[in-house]
Protein backbone atom coordinates (compact mmCIF):
# COMPACT_ATOMS: atom_id res chain seq x y z
CA UNK A 1 0.00 0.00 0.00
CA UNK A 2 1.19 3.02 -0.88
CA UNK A 3 2.31 5.31 1.93
CA UNK A 4 1.48 9.44 1.29
CA UNK A 5 4.86 10.93 2.45
CA UNK A 6 3.21 14.74 2.38
CA UNK A 7 -0.46 16.42 2.26
CA UNK A 8 -2.57 16.19 -1.09
CA UNK A 9 -2.10 19.36 -3.13
CA UNK A 10 -5.42 20.87 -4.24
CA UNK A 11 -5.46 21.84 -7.80
CA UNK A 12 -7.19 25.06 -6.66
CA UNK A 13 -4.17 26.10 -3.55
CA UNK A 14 -1.79 26.07 -6.53
CA UNK A 15 -3.76 28.07 -8.40
CA UNK A 16 -4.08 30.68 -5.62
CA UNK A 17 -0.39 30.56 -4.75
CA UNK A 18 0.21 31.09 -8.60
CA UNK A 19 -1.76 34.44 -8.20
CA UNK A 20 -0.64 35.28 -4.99
CA UNK A 21 3.09 35.46 -6.72
CA UNK A 22 1.53 36.88 -9.56
CA UNK A 23 -0.44 40.06 -7.67
CA UNK A 24 2.94 40.43 -5.74
CA UNK A 25 4.77 41.52 -9.15
CA UNK A 26 2.18 43.43 -10.64
CA UNK A 27 1.17 46.03 -7.75
CA UNK A 28 1.99 49.73 -8.19
CA UNK A 29 4.22 50.65 -5.29
CA UNK A 30 6.55 49.23 -2.70
CA UNK A 31 4.18 49.49 0.04
CA UNK A 32 1.32 47.25 -1.89
CA UNK A 33 4.23 45.07 -2.83
CA UNK A 34 5.25 44.69 0.90
CA UNK A 35 1.42 44.36 1.90
CA UNK A 36 0.60 41.95 -0.77
CA UNK A 37 3.53 39.72 0.18
CA UNK A 38 1.97 39.84 3.78
CA UNK A 39 -1.39 39.00 2.89
CA UNK A 40 -0.45 36.15 0.76
CA UNK A 41 0.78 34.41 3.69
CA UNK A 42 -2.51 34.17 5.03
CA UNK A 43 -4.69 33.49 1.80
CA UNK A 44 -2.23 31.10 0.06
CA UNK A 45 -0.17 29.50 2.42
CA UNK A 46 -2.34 28.78 5.33
CA UNK A 47 -0.57 30.95 8.25
CA UNK A 48 -2.77 32.77 10.71
CA UNK A 49 -0.27 35.85 11.07
CA UNK A 50 2.76 37.10 8.94
CA UNK A 51 5.27 39.65 8.90
CA UNK A 52 7.58 41.19 6.64
CA UNK A 53 10.46 42.88 7.88
CA UNK A 54 12.55 44.61 5.71
CA UNK A 55 16.15 45.41 6.00
CA UNK A 56 16.89 49.13 5.75
CA UNK A 57 19.77 50.08 3.35
CA UNK A 58 20.90 53.03 5.11
CA UNK A 59 21.13 51.69 8.53
CA UNK A 60 21.55 47.92 8.20
CA UNK A 61 18.29 46.95 10.31
CA UNK A 62 15.37 45.53 9.76
CA UNK A 63 11.85 47.47 10.28
CA UNK A 64 8.23 45.86 10.45
CA UNK A 65 7.00 47.04 7.22
CA UNK A 66 4.30 45.10 6.71
CA UNK A 67 1.88 42.82 8.95
CA UNK A 68 -1.38 40.68 7.85
CA UNK A 69 -3.90 38.25 9.93
CA UNK A 70 -4.12 39.62 13.87
CA UNK A 71 -4.98 43.52 14.10
CA UNK A 72 -4.23 44.15 17.53
CA UNK A 73 -0.93 42.65 16.87
CA UNK A 74 -0.34 44.50 13.60
CA UNK A 75 -0.75 47.57 15.98
CA UNK A 76 1.18 46.79 18.55
CA UNK A 77 4.68 45.86 16.28
CA UNK A 78 4.11 47.66 12.81
CA UNK A 79 6.83 49.81 11.92
CA UNK A 80 9.17 48.97 15.12
CA UNK A 81 12.99 48.57 14.22
CA UNK A 82 15.09 45.15 14.90
CA UNK A 83 18.98 45.82 15.74
CA UNK A 84 20.73 43.62 12.53
CA UNK A 85 22.54 41.98 15.28
CA UNK A 86 19.71 40.95 17.22
CA UNK A 87 17.94 39.11 14.14
CA UNK A 88 21.77 37.30 13.16
CA UNK A 89 21.49 35.87 16.53
CA UNK A 90 17.85 34.88 15.49
CA UNK A 91 18.69 33.42 12.50
CA UNK A 92 21.28 31.29 13.48
CA UNK A 93 19.40 30.01 16.08
CA UNK A 94 16.74 26.68 15.99
CA UNK A 95 16.69 24.26 13.38
CA UNK A 96 17.47 24.94 9.41
CA UNK A 97 14.60 23.73 7.41
CA UNK A 98 16.49 24.10 3.88
CA UNK A 99 16.62 28.30 3.93
CA UNK A 100 13.77 28.38 7.02
CA UNK A 101 14.77 28.83 10.58
CA UNK A 102 12.41 27.20 12.88
CA UNK A 103 12.77 27.80 16.67
CA UNK A 104 10.97 26.00 18.46
CA UNK A 105 9.56 27.17 22.02
CA UNK A 106 11.69 24.75 24.26
CA UNK A 107 14.44 26.92 23.17
CA UNK A 108 14.33 29.76 25.59
CA UNK A 109 15.07 32.21 22.68
CA UNK A 110 13.61 35.38 24.82
CA UNK A 111 16.84 37.30 25.54
CA UNK A 112 17.07 40.54 27.34
CA UNK A 113 18.84 42.21 24.87
CA UNK A 114 17.08 40.71 21.47
CA UNK A 115 14.93 43.92 20.37
CA UNK A 116 13.42 41.67 17.42
CA UNK A 117 9.70 43.20 17.46
CA UNK A 118 7.18 40.09 18.19
CA UNK A 119 4.12 39.65 19.86
CA UNK A 120 3.70 37.14 23.15
CA UNK A 121 1.39 34.43 23.17
CA UNK A 122 1.32 31.42 25.52
CA UNK A 123 -0.29 27.98 25.12
CA UNK A 124 -0.33 24.33 26.86
CA UNK A 125 2.07 21.43 26.22
CA UNK A 126 1.68 19.94 22.59
CA UNK A 127 -0.21 17.01 22.64
CA UNK A 128 1.79 15.53 19.68
CA UNK A 129 4.94 16.18 18.37
CA UNK A 130 4.08 17.86 15.36
CA UNK A 131 1.75 20.09 17.25
CA UNK A 132 2.26 24.03 16.66
CA UNK A 133 2.63 25.82 20.47
CA UNK A 134 2.53 29.27 20.76
CA UNK A 135 5.49 30.39 21.02
CA UNK A 136 7.43 28.65 17.92
CA UNK A 137 9.33 30.75 15.62
CA UNK A 138 9.32 30.40 12.10
CA UNK A 139 11.28 32.59 9.55
CA UNK A 140 11.45 32.87 5.84
CA UNK A 141 15.19 35.16 4.74
CA UNK A 142 14.93 36.64 1.58
CA UNK A 143 17.96 37.84 -0.40
CA UNK A 144 18.55 39.96 -3.41
CA UNK A 145 18.15 37.84 -6.50
CA UNK A 146 21.37 36.78 -7.90
CA UNK A 147 22.22 36.81 -11.71
CA UNK A 148 21.15 33.30 -12.60
CA UNK A 149 18.08 33.49 -10.17
CA UNK A 150 19.41 32.10 -7.06
CA UNK A 151 18.93 33.25 -3.63
CA UNK A 152 22.43 33.98 -3.43
CA UNK A 153 22.94 37.57 -2.51
CA UNK A 154 22.62 40.42 0.16
CA UNK A 155 19.53 39.90 3.63
CA UNK A 156 16.94 41.74 1.81
CA UNK A 157 14.43 41.41 4.89
CA UNK A 158 12.66 38.15 6.67
CA UNK A 159 8.71 36.99 6.99
CA UNK A 160 7.89 35.52 10.04
CA UNK A 161 4.82 33.59 10.04
CA UNK A 162 3.15 32.48 13.40
CA UNK A 163 0.62 29.59 13.69
CA UNK A 164 -0.94 27.54 10.58
CA UNK A 165 -4.20 27.22 10.74
CA UNK A 166 -4.04 23.61 10.99
CA UNK A 167 -2.28 23.92 14.21
CA UNK A 168 0.58 21.69 12.88
CA UNK A 169 4.27 22.43 11.84
CA UNK A 170 4.53 22.54 7.94
CA UNK A 171 5.76 19.27 6.44
CA UNK A 172 8.09 18.73 3.64
CA UNK A 173 5.62 20.38 0.82
CA UNK A 174 4.43 23.83 2.98
CA UNK A 175 8.02 24.30 4.00
CA UNK A 176 9.42 24.45 0.47
CA UNK A 177 6.53 26.30 -0.50
CA UNK A 178 7.20 28.83 1.75
CA UNK A 179 10.61 28.30 0.47
CA UNK A 180 9.80 29.07 -3.12
CA UNK A 181 7.24 32.31 -1.46
CA UNK A 182 9.93 33.52 0.01
CA UNK A 183 12.62 33.93 -3.28
CA UNK A 184 9.79 35.03 -5.28
CA UNK A 185 8.87 37.93 -2.32
CA UNK A 186 12.49 39.01 -2.92
CA UNK A 187 12.38 39.49 -6.35
CA UNK A 188 9.05 41.08 -6.17
CA UNK A 189 10.60 43.48 -3.66
CA UNK A 190 13.69 43.91 -5.67
CA UNK A 191 11.82 44.92 -8.44
CA UNK A 192 9.45 47.36 -6.55
CA UNK A 193 12.54 49.53 -5.37
CA UNK A 194 13.68 49.09 -9.28
CA UNK A 195 10.78 50.26 -10.70
CA UNK A 196 10.57 53.30 -7.71
CA UNK A 197 13.53 53.95 -8.58
CA UNK A 198 13.50 54.15 -12.57
CA UNK A 199 10.44 55.76 -11.95
CA UNK A 200 11.97 58.61 -10.21
CA UNK A 201 14.64 58.63 -12.67
CA UNK A 202 11.96 59.00 -15.15
CA UNK A 203 10.05 61.72 -13.83
CA UNK A 204 13.35 63.50 -13.20
CA UNK A 205 13.80 63.38 -17.07
CA UNK A 206 10.59 65.18 -17.67
CA UNK A 207 10.12 67.68 -15.13
CA UNK A 208 13.73 68.83 -14.57
CA UNK A 209 15.10 69.54 -17.62
CA UNK A 210 17.40 72.33 -16.06
CA UNK A 211 18.91 69.26 -13.84
CA UNK A 212 19.12 67.05 -16.98
CA UNK A 213 22.84 65.88 -16.49
CA UNK A 214 21.87 64.72 -12.90
CA UNK A 215 19.35 62.50 -14.00
CA UNK A 216 20.85 60.86 -17.22
CA UNK A 217 23.75 59.86 -14.55
CA UNK A 218 21.04 58.47 -12.12
CA UNK A 219 19.37 56.63 -14.79
CA UNK A 220 22.62 55.16 -16.16
CA UNK A 221 23.54 54.15 -12.57
CA UNK A 222 20.04 52.08 -12.34
CA UNK A 223 20.11 50.68 -15.94
CA UNK A 224 24.07 49.96 -15.89
CA UNK A 225 23.69 48.30 -12.08
CA UNK A 226 20.25 46.61 -12.21
CA UNK A 227 20.55 42.87 -10.88
CA UNK A 228 18.49 42.04 -13.39
CA UNK A 229 18.73 42.74 -17.65
CA UNK A 230 17.98 45.71 -19.11
CA UNK A 231 17.81 46.76 -22.86
CA UNK A 232 16.92 50.09 -24.63
CA UNK A 233 15.08 49.88 -28.03
CA UNK A 234 14.00 52.07 -30.94
CA UNK A 235 10.86 53.14 -30.77
CA UNK A 236 8.87 53.57 -33.98
CA UNK A 237 9.99 53.91 -37.83
CA UNK A 238 11.62 51.27 -39.61
CA UNK A 239 13.95 50.28 -36.93
CA UNK A 240 11.25 49.94 -34.27
CA UNK A 241 12.75 46.94 -31.22
CA UNK A 242 16.09 47.40 -32.40
CA UNK A 243 18.15 47.17 -29.35
CA UNK A 244 20.24 50.58 -28.97
CA UNK A 245 21.51 49.29 -25.77
CA UNK A 246 22.04 46.13 -23.02
CA UNK A 247 23.21 45.94 -19.38
CA UNK A 248 25.67 43.60 -17.80
CA UNK A 249 22.94 41.57 -16.52
CA UNK A 250 21.66 41.20 -19.88
CA UNK A 251 24.46 40.05 -21.38
CA UNK A 252 25.54 37.75 -19.23
CA UNK A 253 22.36 35.97 -19.04
CA UNK A 254 22.25 35.39 -22.75
CA UNK A 255 26.07 34.93 -23.14
CA UNK A 256 26.14 38.01 -25.67
CA UNK A 257 28.34 40.67 -25.64
CA UNK A 258 27.30 43.85 -25.42
CA UNK A 259 28.45 44.95 -29.22
CA UNK A 260 26.79 42.04 -30.86
CA UNK A 261 23.57 42.49 -28.84
CA UNK A 262 23.26 45.77 -30.87
CA UNK A 263 22.91 44.06 -34.42
CA UNK A 264 19.51 41.91 -32.57
CA UNK A 265 16.20 43.10 -32.04
CA UNK A 266 13.89 41.21 -29.62
CA UNK A 267 11.86 39.20 -32.51
CA UNK A 268 15.59 38.06 -33.67
CA UNK A 269 15.95 36.39 -30.26
CA UNK A 270 12.68 34.99 -29.13
CA UNK A 271 11.77 31.33 -29.23
CA UNK A 272 9.65 30.77 -33.06
CA UNK A 273 7.18 29.63 -31.01
CA UNK A 274 6.64 33.01 -28.82
CA UNK A 275 6.81 35.25 -31.51
CA UNK A 276 2.90 35.38 -30.90
CA UNK A 277 3.37 36.15 -27.43
CA UNK A 278 5.98 38.77 -28.22
CA UNK A 279 3.95 40.83 -30.89
CA UNK A 280 1.15 40.74 -28.54
CA UNK A 281 2.69 42.28 -25.73
CA UNK A 282 1.68 45.92 -25.11
CA UNK A 283 4.96 48.94 -25.70
CA UNK A 284 3.60 50.33 -22.74
CA UNK A 285 3.59 48.77 -19.53
CA UNK A 286 3.47 45.24 -22.05
CA UNK A 287 4.50 42.01 -19.86
CA UNK A 288 5.32 38.66 -21.30
CA UNK A 289 6.65 35.64 -20.30
CA UNK A 290 8.81 33.87 -23.42
CA UNK A 291 12.07 32.16 -24.35
CA UNK A 292 15.14 34.04 -25.88
CA UNK A 293 17.86 32.33 -27.28
CA UNK A 294 21.65 32.56 -25.94
CA UNK A 295 24.62 32.25 -27.73
CA UNK A 296 25.28 28.68 -26.79
CA UNK A 297 21.93 27.91 -29.13
CA UNK A 298 19.88 27.23 -25.61
CA UNK A 299 16.80 29.04 -24.54
CA UNK A 300 15.99 30.84 -20.99
CA UNK A 301 12.53 31.60 -19.74
CA UNK A 302 12.20 35.56 -18.76
CA UNK A 303 9.56 37.66 -18.09
CA UNK A 304 9.98 40.22 -20.05
CA UNK A 305 8.20 44.02 -19.93
CA UNK A 306 8.43 47.58 -21.63
CA UNK A 307 7.98 50.90 -20.48
CA UNK A 308 8.47 54.01 -22.52
CA UNK A 309 11.21 56.73 -22.58
CA UNK A 310 9.79 59.89 -23.80
CA UNK A 311 11.02 63.47 -23.13
CA UNK A 312 8.52 67.32 -23.40
CA UNK A 313 9.67 68.17 -26.93
CA UNK A 314 9.64 64.64 -28.95
CA UNK A 315 6.99 62.67 -26.61
CA UNK A 316 8.28 58.92 -26.94
CA UNK A 317 11.83 58.35 -28.04
CA UNK A 318 12.70 54.63 -26.91
CA UNK A 319 11.52 51.55 -25.43
CA UNK A 320 13.18 50.58 -21.90
CA UNK A 321 12.71 46.94 -21.49
CA UNK A 322 12.99 45.03 -18.42
CA UNK A 323 14.10 40.96 -18.56
CA UNK A 324 14.21 39.08 -15.24
CA UNK A 325 15.07 35.29 -15.30
CA UNK A 326 11.97 32.93 -14.74
CA UNK A 327 13.85 29.55 -15.57
CA UNK A 328 14.12 28.20 -11.70
CA UNK A 329 10.54 29.70 -11.29
CA UNK A 330 9.04 28.00 -14.65
CA UNK A 331 10.74 24.75 -13.19
CA UNK A 332 9.20 24.82 -10.08
CA UNK A 333 6.13 25.28 -11.39
CA UNK A 334 6.11 22.50 -13.46
CA UNK A 335 7.25 20.08 -11.31
CA UNK A 336 4.25 21.60 -8.53
CA UNK A 337 2.05 20.65 -11.47
CA UNK A 338 3.28 17.42 -11.98
CA UNK A 339 2.84 16.55 -8.35
CA UNK A 340 -0.48 17.81 -8.72
CA UNK A 341 -1.08 14.99 -12.12
CA UNK A 342 1.08 12.11 -11.03
CA UNK A 343 0.92 9.10 -8.52
CA UNK A 344 3.90 9.97 -5.94
CA UNK A 345 4.58 6.13 -5.23
CA UNK A 346 4.85 5.02 -9.18
CA UNK A 347 5.09 8.25 -11.09
CA UNK A 348 2.29 7.13 -13.27
CA UNK A 349 -0.15 9.43 -14.36
CA UNK A 350 -3.00 9.59 -11.35
CA UNK A 351 -6.87 9.41 -11.68
CA UNK A 352 -7.31 13.03 -12.74
CA UNK A 353 -4.79 13.27 -15.00
CA UNK A 354 -6.06 9.95 -16.81
CA UNK A 355 -9.43 11.45 -17.02
CA UNK A 356 -8.25 14.80 -18.14
CA UNK A 357 -5.81 12.92 -21.14
CA UNK A 358 -8.88 10.38 -21.74
CA UNK A 359 -11.71 13.24 -22.16
CA UNK A 360 -9.28 15.41 -24.20
CA UNK A 361 -9.84 12.59 -27.09
CA UNK A 362 -13.93 12.71 -26.80
CA UNK A 363 -16.12 15.17 -27.55
CA UNK A 364 -19.98 15.01 -26.32
CA UNK A 365 -21.27 14.29 -30.29
CA UNK A 366 -20.91 11.15 -31.10
CA UNK A 367 -19.53 10.27 -34.79
CA UNK A 368 -21.87 10.72 -37.68
CA UNK A 369 -19.07 9.36 -40.39
CA UNK A 370 -17.74 13.08 -40.98
CA UNK A 371 -14.36 12.47 -40.47
CA UNK A 372 -12.75 15.68 -39.58
CA UNK A 373 -14.83 18.36 -37.93
CA UNK A 374 -14.38 21.56 -36.04
CA UNK A 375 -14.38 21.61 -32.61
CA UNK A 376 -13.69 24.38 -29.74
CA UNK A 377 -11.08 22.07 -28.10
CA UNK A 378 -7.49 21.36 -28.47
CA UNK A 379 -4.47 19.90 -26.92
CA UNK A 380 -2.56 22.08 -24.55
CA UNK A 381 1.46 22.45 -25.62
CA UNK A 382 3.67 20.70 -24.00
CA UNK A 383 6.24 22.18 -21.30
CA UNK A 384 9.38 22.93 -22.34
CA UNK A 385 12.86 23.38 -21.14
CA UNK A 386 15.45 25.62 -21.54
CA UNK A 387 16.38 23.80 -24.70
CA UNK A 388 13.01 24.19 -26.20
CA UNK A 389 12.70 20.82 -25.51
CA UNK A 390 9.74 18.90 -23.91
CA UNK A 391 9.89 18.09 -20.17
CA UNK A 392 9.63 14.06 -19.48
CA UNK A 393 8.10 13.41 -16.18
CA UNK A 394 7.03 9.94 -17.01
CA UNK A 395 8.78 8.53 -13.77
CA UNK A 396 8.79 4.75 -13.71
CA UNK A 397 6.48 4.23 -16.48
CA UNK A 398 8.73 6.27 -19.20
CA UNK A 399 5.14 7.31 -21.01
CA UNK A 400 4.40 10.61 -20.93
CA UNK A 401 3.05 11.40 -24.98
CA UNK A 402 3.16 15.23 -26.10
CA UNK A 403 0.30 16.15 -27.10
CA UNK A 404 0.40 18.53 -30.56
CA UNK A 405 -2.32 21.83 -30.82
CA UNK A 406 -5.14 20.82 -33.67
CA UNK A 407 -7.50 22.73 -35.39
CA UNK A 408 -9.64 20.05 -36.17
CA UNK A 409 -10.94 16.87 -34.09
CA UNK A 410 -10.79 13.33 -35.51
CA UNK A 411 -13.62 11.48 -34.01
CA UNK A 412 -12.97 8.55 -32.04
CA UNK A 413 -14.80 5.54 -32.71
CA UNK A 414 -14.78 1.69 -31.46
CA UNK A 415 -15.01 -1.36 -33.26
CA UNK A 416 -18.45 -2.49 -33.27
CA UNK A 417 -19.26 -5.31 -31.02
CA UNK A 418 -19.27 -8.98 -32.64
CA UNK A 419 -17.08 -8.12 -35.95
CA UNK A 420 -13.42 -7.63 -36.43
CA UNK A 421 -13.69 -6.12 -39.57
CA UNK A 422 -10.35 -4.02 -39.03
CA UNK A 423 -11.49 -0.91 -37.50
CA UNK A 424 -8.98 0.19 -34.94
CA UNK A 425 -9.98 2.90 -32.02
CA UNK A 426 -9.13 3.91 -28.45
CA UNK A 427 -8.68 1.03 -26.12
CA UNK A 428 -9.00 1.23 -22.73
CA UNK A 429 -7.62 -1.62 -20.75
CA UNK A 430 -8.67 -2.05 -17.52
CA UNK A 431 -6.03 -3.91 -14.74
CA UNK A 432 -6.51 -5.56 -11.43
CA UNK A 433 -4.05 -7.49 -9.49
CA UNK A 434 -4.82 -10.51 -8.66
CA UNK A 435 -3.31 -11.99 -5.03
CA UNK A 436 -2.21 -8.20 -4.32
CA UNK A 437 -4.24 -8.21 -0.88
CA UNK A 438 -2.44 -11.53 0.52
CA UNK A 439 1.22 -10.07 -0.02
CA UNK A 440 0.15 -7.35 1.43
CA UNK A 441 -1.39 -9.04 4.39
CA UNK A 442 1.66 -11.80 4.86
CA UNK A 443 4.83 -9.34 3.65
CA UNK A 444 3.54 -6.08 5.15
CA UNK A 445 2.83 -2.54 2.90
CA UNK A 446 6.36 -2.55 1.55
CA UNK A 447 6.12 -5.14 0.08
CA UNK A 448 3.36 -4.37 -1.58
CA UNK A 449 4.67 -1.38 -2.37
CA UNK A 450 7.54 -2.64 -3.93
CA UNK A 451 4.77 -4.77 -6.20
CA UNK A 452 3.41 -1.86 -6.91
CA UNK A 453 6.17 -0.35 -8.37
CA UNK A 454 7.58 -3.32 -10.23
CA UNK A 455 4.26 -3.75 -12.12
CA UNK A 456 3.80 0.13 -13.15
CA UNK A 457 7.87 -0.45 -14.32
CA UNK A 458 6.67 -3.37 -16.13
CA UNK A 459 3.65 -1.79 -17.70
CA UNK A 460 5.57 1.03 -18.90
CA UNK A 461 8.11 -1.16 -20.40
CA UNK A 462 5.39 -3.18 -22.80
CA UNK A 463 3.66 -0.17 -24.51
CA UNK A 464 3.91 1.69 -26.62
CA UNK A 465 5.45 5.16 -27.44
CA UNK A 466 2.81 7.69 -26.93
CA UNK A 467 -0.06 5.02 -24.85
CA UNK A 468 -0.46 6.11 -21.49
CA UNK A 469 -0.17 3.70 -18.19
CA UNK A 470 -1.89 5.76 -15.23
CA UNK A 471 -2.21 4.03 -11.37
CA UNK A 472 -6.25 4.48 -10.64
CA UNK A 473 -5.61 3.67 -7.44
CA UNK A 474 -4.83 0.97 -5.12
CA UNK A 475 -4.26 -1.99 -7.59
CA UNK A 476 -5.41 -0.71 -10.09
CA UNK A 477 -4.16 0.48 -13.41
CA UNK A 478 -5.28 1.78 -16.60
CA UNK A 479 -3.66 1.50 -20.13
CA UNK A 480 -4.79 4.03 -23.11
CA UNK A 481 -3.62 2.75 -26.62
CA UNK A 482 -4.84 4.38 -29.51
CA UNK A 483 -4.83 2.84 -33.25
CA UNK A 484 -5.76 -0.53 -32.04
CA UNK A 485 -7.70 -3.41 -33.29
CA UNK A 486 -10.31 -5.64 -31.36
CA UNK A 487 -7.67 -8.66 -31.98
CA UNK A 488 -4.17 -6.18 -30.62
CA UNK A 489 -5.95 -5.02 -27.80
CA UNK A 490 -6.45 -8.56 -26.64
CA UNK A 491 -2.82 -9.36 -27.83
CA UNK A 492 -1.65 -6.31 -25.73
CA UNK A 493 -3.87 -7.40 -22.59
CA UNK A 494 -1.90 -11.07 -22.93
CA UNK A 495 1.65 -9.75 -23.41
CA UNK A 496 0.77 -7.02 -20.49
CA UNK A 497 -0.38 -10.26 -18.42
CA UNK A 498 2.40 -12.09 -18.90
CA UNK A 499 5.01 -9.17 -17.69
CA UNK A 500 2.78 -8.89 -14.69
CA UNK A 501 3.06 -12.59 -13.52
CA UNK A 502 7.03 -12.95 -13.79
CA UNK A 503 8.11 -13.44 -10.22
CA UNK A 504 9.34 -9.82 -8.02
CA UNK A 505 11.61 -9.26 -5.66
CA UNK A 506 9.88 -7.81 -3.02
CA UNK A 507 11.61 -7.03 0.77
CA UNK A 508 14.13 -9.74 -0.15
CA UNK A 509 11.77 -12.44 -1.58
CA UNK A 510 10.45 -13.00 -4.82
CA UNK A 511 6.59 -12.93 -5.14
CA UNK A 512 4.13 -13.39 -7.47
CA UNK A 513 1.00 -11.51 -8.63
CA UNK A 514 -1.50 -12.35 -11.38
CA UNK A 515 -3.85 -10.21 -13.20
CA UNK A 516 -7.58 -9.53 -14.69
CA UNK A 517 -7.93 -7.37 -17.87
CA UNK A 518 -11.06 -5.67 -19.31
CA UNK A 519 -10.94 -3.91 -22.30
CA UNK A 520 -13.04 -1.18 -22.83
CA UNK A 521 -13.18 1.34 -26.02
CA UNK A 522 -13.52 4.94 -26.33
CA UNK A 523 -15.33 6.73 -28.57
CA UNK A 524 -17.45 10.27 -29.17
CA UNK A 525 -20.49 10.46 -27.29
CA UNK A 526 -19.02 9.36 -24.14
CA UNK A 527 -17.42 10.81 -20.89
CA UNK A 528 -14.37 9.78 -19.19
CA UNK A 529 -16.46 8.24 -16.50
CA UNK A 530 -18.12 5.72 -18.93
CA UNK A 531 -15.57 4.39 -20.67
CA UNK A 532 -13.36 3.53 -17.58
CA UNK A 533 -17.08 1.95 -16.05
CA UNK A 534 -17.43 0.09 -19.54
CA UNK A 535 -13.86 -1.11 -18.71
CA UNK A 536 -14.02 -1.90 -15.25
CA UNK A 537 -17.35 -3.66 -15.74
CA UNK A 538 -15.30 -6.22 -18.76
CA UNK A 539 -12.62 -6.95 -15.88
CA UNK A 540 -15.23 -7.84 -13.75
CA UNK A 541 -16.55 -10.07 -15.83
CA UNK A 542 -13.07 -11.91 -16.95
CA UNK A 543 -12.45 -12.09 -13.34
CA UNK A 544 -15.37 -13.81 -12.47
CA UNK A 545 -15.12 -16.40 -15.49
CA UNK A 546 -11.33 -17.45 -14.91
CA UNK A 547 -11.21 -20.04 -11.54
CA UNK A 548 -9.99 -18.63 -8.24
CA UNK A 549 -6.79 -21.12 -8.64
CA UNK A 550 -5.97 -19.84 -11.48
CA UNK A 551 -6.11 -15.97 -10.87
CA UNK A 552 -4.57 -16.68 -7.76
CA UNK A 553 -1.22 -18.46 -10.18
CA UNK A 554 -1.49 -15.51 -12.49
Amino acid sequence: METESEPYVRLASLRQLHQVMADMNTARSLADTLQTVADGVITALGYEMACVNLVRPAEGDLVVAAFSGNSAAEALITGRVGSRESWDRRLNMGENWGDLVFIPHTEGWVLDDDDVPQWYTDGPAPRFEDEWHPSDRLFAPMYTPGISGSSCGELLGVISVDRPRNGRHPGAWGREALQMYAFQAAIAISNARLRANMQRALVRLEREQQALRASEESFRQAFEYAPSGMAIAEMGGDQHGRILRTNDALCRLLGRPASAMRRYSFSDLVHPEDIGTLLRTSAEGGRAELRLGRRDGTYVWVSLRNSVVADAADGPRFLLTHVEDIEERKRRELQLAHRASHDSLTGLPNSAELRSRLSSRLCRRADTGGGLESLDAAYGHPAYDANGHGFDFAGAAGVTPSYEGYDHHVHTVAPEEGRDDGAKGLAVLFCDLDGFKSINDRFGHNAGDAVLIEVARRLGRAVRDGDTVARLGGDEFVILADGLGKADAQDLAVRLRNEIIQPIRAEGRAVRVGASFGIGWAHCGMTADEVLKSADERMYVEKRSRPKAHRRAG
